[in-house]
């Protein structure tokens, strides 16, 4: 048994079981790491050693909640929310269908500028949707599709266009490693190489949208009212701090590449502000941090689980003896490239740090199956890119479920991963196998 199926698959199975995704990702290191020979000792050394790599985004979403908690004491998001109440009782229900797709479009387009236009990534989705969710539950609107909705948004800009994110997906990283394994992608058109897979992302989109989730579904008002503030005093002076934190926060992020420091930037322009009383600033900061304590814990756990499964080194192993059955088929191979790229991703939890593991290895069984440059590029992209949408601890899912989640009516792996892997994981498979084919 290889090391990374056992860890991935124990995994799995215990957070569809509704086992606390940190626990089952613990479980799941500890019996990776077991079965592929690290021992006790070693399999904890590793764990702990890779602990470290997730602080940082834990840190930066602790603060974010922070931040996200002085933005409702402003009034800024709840100002939007309000004129979106004030549509629903003035419009009636026979005009709610109209906002509930200005919203879903809201979610959408900002969930797409945040991988390209302003990359901010994920650090948006705990100052716009907790505001929104009294909205959204008066529209009778089912959060799984808003989950998809924003992790659509979160992963097809960075799988198809070379700006942003992308670039460093793209540009740097994907076709750096497959020029790096000895192919000539001089020739090679990125967007062109990724169009088929991302065009089976906006299906899994479409299918969401239209089909799975279109029905109405109910959930507790009073919840919500309970953690988030439905009526809340705010005037132009508000909101104008509230505009001048944000953009002071999104602008420190861009310039120093630090969510923490942009987040603590904004929070510290609402304390000086008076907006936020400097007495309060402590219980605000932990109600925020608590807030954000899952998403953030989980982050964390998931980096020592990446890091016991490389230490097993058996991800180079899983990569050979799926080249081993490929023999000489392009269509078996291309198939095993992309499952074999799904599972190691769904174990790490990032297509960013996959492409290179996958890469020294596809690329030449790439060459020796008689796939092209532009061909060996798609597979690579598609097999890296695969698991993103649906792994338990990537935050393309920990994000939409940090906002989704603020009240305790939606569960991250039945709410989020399940809907996300079935739309996304699912048609991405299968259009990227296709491209392999054609391209």
């Amino acid at each position: 048994m290889n090391a990374v199926i056992a860890a991935v698959g124990i995994m799995l199975v215990l957070s569809l079981s509704r086992v606390h995704v940190v626990i089952a990702l613990i479980v799941g290191a500890l019996t990776g790491g077991l079965v592929g020979g690290l021992g006790i000792e070693g399999t904890l050394a590793a764990f702990n050693g890779g602990l470290g790599g997730g602080a940082p985004v834990a840190l930066s979403y602790a603060l974010l909640g922070a931040f996200a908690v002085a933005i409702a004491k402003s009034g800024l998001a709840h100002a939007l929310a309000d004129r979106a109440l004030a549509m629903i009782d003035r419009q009636g229900h026979g005009h709610n269908g109209t906002l509930k797709w200005l919203l879903i479009g809201l979610m959408l387009v900002v969930a797409v500028s945040s991988q390209n236009v302003l990359p901010i990534h994920i650090a948006f989705i705990p100052l716009l949707v907790p505001p929104l969710l009294y909205v959204l539950t008066r529209l009778r609107i089912d959060r799984r599709l808003i989950a998809c909705v924003i992790t659509f948004g979160l992963i097809t800009p960075y799988i198809f266009l070379p700006v942003g994110f992308g670039n460093i997906f793209l540009n740097q990283i994907l076709l750096a490693n497959v020029s790096r394994a000895g192919v000539d992608v001089s020739e090679v058109n990125v967007t062109h190489a990724m169009a088929i897979p991302a065009a089976g992302m906006l299906v899994g989109l479409l299918l969401a949208v239209f089909v799975s989730y279109r029905r109405k579904r109910d959930y507790d008002l009073a919840k919500i009212e309970e953690v988030e503030q439905v009526s809340v005093r705010y005037n132009p002076v508000t909101l104008l701090v509230a505009g001048v934190a944000i953009a002071s926060a999104f602008i420190i992020q861009l310039w120093l590449d630090s969510m923490i420091i942009g987040a603590m930037v904004g929070f510290v322009i609402f304390s000086l502000s008076g907006i936020v009383r400097w007495k309060d600033t402590d219980d605000l900061f932990t109600e925020g941090m608590k807030m954000m304590a899952m998403i953030g814990f989980i982050m964390i756990a998931a980096s020592g689980f990446a890091e016991v499964m490389k230490a097993t080194g058996e991800v180079r192993s899983l990569v050979e003896t799926a080249a081993q059955w490929i023999d000489h088929s392009k269509g078996v191979g291309a198939l095993l490239m992309l499952l074999v790229g799904l599972l190691v991703t769904m174990g790490i939890g990032s297509s960013f740090s996959t492409v290179p593991i996958l890469a020294a290895i596809f690329v030449p069984l790439c060459v020796q199956l008689g796939f092209d440059p532009l061909a060996t590029v798609c597979i690579v992209g598609t097999a890296g890119a695969l698991g993103d949408a649906g792994s338990p601890a990537s935050d393309s899912t920990l994000g939409p479920t940090s906002g989704l989640n603020v009240d305790g009516q939606h569960h991250h792996i039945w709410d989020t991963v399940v809907p996300t892997f079935i739309h996304y994981n699912l048609p991405l498979l299968g259009f990227g196998w296709v491209a392999a084919m054609v391209l």
